[in-house]
């Protein structure tokens, strides 16, 4: 149900933000899906195709000999959705069942036609991210 997808929606981060009808949107364009504990849920090297958004549950990102662990609220593979041919280097492995919403690719077009707010709250999104990525691995040296 829609509305049940837009109040999971307002609990990310990088969507808090919209407006109602940005929120609708998306939620109309997401789809739910399951993964249950140990279920690889992005393998390295292949093409990203579409954002996960964990809604209930834990997942680890495994890149090389680092681990970034996500819970719900949290957004997978959103580089996919901004950049061509994108290729994933990390494995992203569900450590407990989890549940969330899944936007596609062209879906993401699609929404970003129609109301470009959208990628705006999510440039500022992996904008932080990055500067988070960048402490992390700056302070491991």
């Amino acid at each position: 149900m829609v509305a049940d997808k837009i109040s999971q929606l307002r609990e990310v981060p990088i969507f808090s933000t919209l407006h109602e009808d940005a929120l609708w949107h998306l939620a109309e364009s997401a789809s739910d899906f399951d993964a249950a504990a140990g279920q690889v849920l992005i393998q390295p090297n292949e093409p990203g195709n579409g954002m996960l958004i964990l809604t209930s549950g834990h997942a680890t990102v495994e890149l090389g000999t680092r681990t970034i662990d996500c819970g719900a609220g949290e957004c997978i593979g959103e580089l996919s959705l901004l950049v061509d041919g994108l290729v994933h280097t990390a494995r992203v492995r569900a450590t407990s069942d989890v549940a969330g919403l899944a936007v596609s690719r062209g879906d993401f077009d699609r929404l970003i036609d129609s109301d470009p707010r959208i990628a705006l709250a999510m440039l500022r999104a992996l904008a932080l991210r990055l500067v988070a990525t960048d402490h992390l691995l700056t302070s491991a040296r």
